[in-house]
């Protein structure tokens, strides 16, 4: 893989990162315990028990963005030590580089488009 590809990709990813830990910082607290965790915090609308009930909405819509915006972050962070390592843009399951525009479409993709129907049961 070309190393200019390899800097934009890598800009990219940067980039992802950046605005998926604002996204998180905006409704979470890091865990202490571990770095890469994320708590939700509980809001606080009062006490009447219309308001006790949208806390209750609200948390469960924030933790499942949560849970989505960790899996994200985790997905960047990974493909950003892949390009560390070296090994970034190979698919995991047949070792083959993937595609170019696959990745500058999806930057965190793993798989290579056949191996991902494969796995998919699209073939």
């Amino acid at each position: 893989m070309k190393q200019n590809f390899i800097l934009l990709i890598k800009e990219k990813l940067a980039q992802e990162q950046i605005r998926l830990e604002k996204d998180l910082a905006g409704f979470t607290e890091k865990n202490i315990h571990n770095k890469d965790d994320y708590q939700t915090e509980y809001p606080d609308f009062g006490s009447d028990y219309d308001e006790n009930a949208q806390e209750v909405t609200v948390f469960e819509e924030r933790l499942s963005l949560e849970k989505t915006l960790e899996d994200e972050l985790r997905d960047v962070k990974n493909s950003l030590a892949m390009i560390e390592q070296g090994k970034y843009g190979i698919c995991k399951y047949c070792g083959k580089e993937i595609e170019e525009g696959r990745l500058l479409a999806r930057p965190t993709s793993s798989s290579c488009v056949d191996c991902k129907k494969k796995f998919k049961g699209e073939v």
